[in-house]
């Protein structure tokens, strides 16, 4: 297990919802694990005015119940919390940063990891700060929480600012369904093993599908998802990186820069969306009130911060096409919604059937096998095949085989964020988002984006509960396929 050294890691935002949620409980099952260094250091910064005391019991309240149960030890949450200290730090104030700055010393052999948890518009503010009061050393580095941007010039400014500060390097863009366990199967699966790759191909695969669905609404996050919407939200980047796993070429190695290459290669191989192929290969939804889980819910419409008139879309489906010879011909079919009948996040696989069954019950020898790959809400992978039906009868019948490996492994998967964390204080890059790749995801989306601002239609409304709208199911249908729940 490589080691982590002596670190300093400071938590921009450290009382909002992400640190609270998913950061510090990440950082508690690394420490328990042993993986921290006895001298690692956490420091939460806030513009909220408390001393360190006030903020262990703000934290004792929030973060302390969104650990599992099982795994916590009062004991180790106490040793813990001796790692963690708090600053009262405004974006604005240079005086805070040097409050920040007496607090971490200038021993420039410490690993110094500041997370930007806060909206984007400080990003560029933050870095001038930590630059003037010289916390930028050479083992400093910055890790940048998404949305980045709402289009290819935002996010560039964004990101020409913390490049000023910042080499590339140093650079961490996070996207945490890259450090979900089963999209790192999926890298294990394709690239350390010789079964899948004579198979991973055009000639052998019909499509694939990638589902992000939600049950829950925009909750408290009306504001912000007026200026989002799923398209910036969840497909510019999730989705395209799920997709990048998918469809890359083989690397010549792990090293991070090889793997982004391979992946920034799938973005320029995207085939561009011109405004007929945006009416024809993409559809756009919000719901309006149904049920979800048996419980009434309000349409996008009525949910608090939404205007009345809003075109803002909560589901998206898209069908991509790669413009490569190992995916010619072969169809991604993308969608995510919020609203919808499940929680589920996955990748399906679906080779083609053989080209001639021999067997009886044709329609469903026909079945082709496919590959699923899970994110949520339980990880794992299955692979879907046709095996002969006990009895007398050579009657075929679908079944699956369980590629879930934490059987086998006799342990616990850790969360994207436990990963992702102690990569950063590694130094490790691979799976953190280049600009480059960034950039040729905005320039991707972008005009779909173009496309449907300028139409003016509104989007396909359905109702929350269901599986999206309509439109939905005729854009992979007219492909005579379909999604894995009308299968």
């Amino acid at each position: 297990m490589q080691s982590v050294n002596s670190f300093d890691l400071v938590i921009f935002g450290g009382t909002g919802d992400l640190a609270m949620r998913k950061l510090l409980p990440a950082l508690y099952y690394r420490h328990c694990a042993g993986q921290l260094p006895e001298d690692g250091r956490i420091i939460a910064a806030g513009r909220g005015a408390m001393d360190r005391e006030g903020y262990l019991g703000f934290l004792d309240e929030k973060s302390r119940r969104h650990l599992r149960q099982a795994e916590f030890n009062e004991s180790q949450w106490r040793a813990f919390s001796e790692r963690i200290d708090y600053v009262k730090v405004d974006a604005s104030n240079a005086d805070d940063f040097r409050v920040l700055a007496e607090r971490l010393g200038h021993d420039e052999q410490r690993v110094r990891a500041f997370y930007l948890s806060t909206s984007p518009d400080f990003f560029a503010e933050i870095c001038q700060q930590l630059h003037a009061v010289d916390l930028v050393t050479p083992k400093a580095r910055v890790v940048l929480e998404k949305p980045l941007g709402r289009d290819l010039a935002s996010s560039s400014s964004i990101n020409e600012a913390v490049g000023a500060v910042f080499a590339e390097h140093q650079i961490y863009r996070i996207d945490h369904y890259l450090g979900k366990e089963p999209v790192q199967n999926l890298m294990a699966l394709r690239f350390g093993n010789a079964l899948f790759e004579p198979l991973w191909n055009s000639n052998r695969i019909r499509d694939v599908q990638i589902t992000v669905a939600e049950q829950i609404g925009v909750e408290e996050r009306g504001e912000f998802y007026e200026r989002t919407g799923a398209l910036r939200d969840m497909v510019q980047n999730h989705i395209v990186q799920l997709l990048c796993i998918v469809a890359m070429e083989p690397p010549i190695s792990i090293d991070p820069d090889i793997v982004r290459d391979e992946k920034l290669k799938v973005l320029r191989a995207l085939r561009p969306f011109t405004p007929e192929d945006v009416v024809s290969r993409t559809v756009r939804g919000q719901y309006r009130a149904g049920a979800v889980n048996g419980q009434p819910v309000v349409g996008y419409l009525q949910e608090q911060g939404i205007d009345p008139s809003s075109h803002t879309e909560t589901y998206v489906a898209i069908k991509a096409e790669i413009g490569t010879w190992r995916w010619a011909s072969v169809p991604f079919y993308l969608r995510t919604g919020k609203r919808l009948q499940e929680r589920v996040t996955e990748v399906v696989v679906n080779f083609r059937p053989v080209p001639h069954s021999i067997f009886p019950s044709a329609s469903r020898a026909s079945t082709p096998n496919r590959l699923v790959i899970r994110l949520q809400p339980d990880e794992g992978m299955e692979l879907h095949l046709l095996a002969k039906e006990p009895g007398d009868q050579m009657n075929l019948k679908p079944v699956h085989l369980n590629l879930d490996f934490s059987e086998s492994f006799k342990t616990r998967q850790l969360e994207a964020y436990e990963r992702l964390l102690m990569d950063v204080l590694r130094g490790n890059l691979t799976l953190f988002v280049r600009r480059d790749e960034l950039d040729a995801a905005w320039r991707w989306v972008e005009p779909i984006m173009a496309a449907w601002q300028k139409s003016g239609e509104p989007p396909k409304t359905y109702t929350s509960g269901t599986w999206g709208p309509a439109a939905a199911s005729a854009l992979i249908n007219r492909d005579a396929r379909s999604w894995p729940e009308e299968g």
